[in-house]
């Protein structure tokens, strides 16, 4: 039995983030909150209170709670008292700041073509994407899928993760689980890809759509 329900107009009532927004505050305060994030984090990895860095460092409890929070800009020689009691690099306190956020541009018709495994004669996925390991902890492969006249039965997929359909051109009738989804020209199926899912019969072809496919990252 499959874990599919129908939520078809079950919507959200509150986002808990805005997607507009600067992540971390204000866009001046980015830099003190990524090095407040670090100073926490080492000192939680070592299993020193706020208190206890307070005394080998002799700042007191309010200016670490300022730092950790990203409240104030410490000076160098405050980040230099504090790496020398946590024993980390001056350094490690940028990492985070100073960390590069990649992006991928596939013009149309440069995707990557590739054999998915499982995949039949006449479909064919083109990858538009791959960031790899990054920050976020997060994979996401976004394919553009086309099937055609010839395709033959589709198979069905199981595999981890979060998957969003989104079709272009077409209409497939598409299965998760035990429910079919009829899908046309804007639709949207979202879906937990640990259930069987696939294209249960072709309506009108050729069909193409984005599958969006994000799971957590294994290293």
């Amino acid at each position: 039995m499959s874990r599919t329900e129908n939520r078809d107009t079950e919507m959200p009532t509150n986002l808990t983030q805005n997607p507009h927004s600067f992540r971390a505050g204000e866009r001046e305060k980015v830099l003190e909150v990524a090095i407040g994030r670090e100073v926490r984090a080492f000192r939680k990895q070592q299993n020193i209170t706020v208190a206890d860095l307070a005394q080998l460092t002799g700042l007191s409890i309010g200016m670490l709670s300022k730092i950790e929070n990203g409240n104030t800009s410490p000076s160098l020689t405050t980040l230099q008292l504090l790496a020398n009691a946590l024993s980390v690099p001056l350094t490690s306190f940028f990492r985070q700041f100073e960390e590069r956020r990649e992006a991928v541009h596939t013009k149309a018709g440069e995707g990557v073509e590739l054999e998915r495994e499982g995949t039949r004669a006449n479909h064919q996925y083109n990858l538009l994407g791959h960031l790899g390991a990054n920050g976020s902890g997060v994979i996401v492969e976004p394919y553009l899928i086309s099937l055609t006249a010839k395709s033959d039965i589709f198979p069905t997929f199981q595999h981890g993760g979060i998957e969003t359909i989104y079709m272009l051109e077409g209409e497939v009738d598409y299965r998760h689980g035990d429910q079919i989804y009829p899908l046309k020209v804007g639709d949207t199926l979202f879906f937990d890809a640990d259930a069987p899912h696939g294209p249960e019969r072709m309506v009108n072809l050729p069909a193409r759509y984005i599958s969006i496919i994000s799971y957590p990252q294994t290293n």
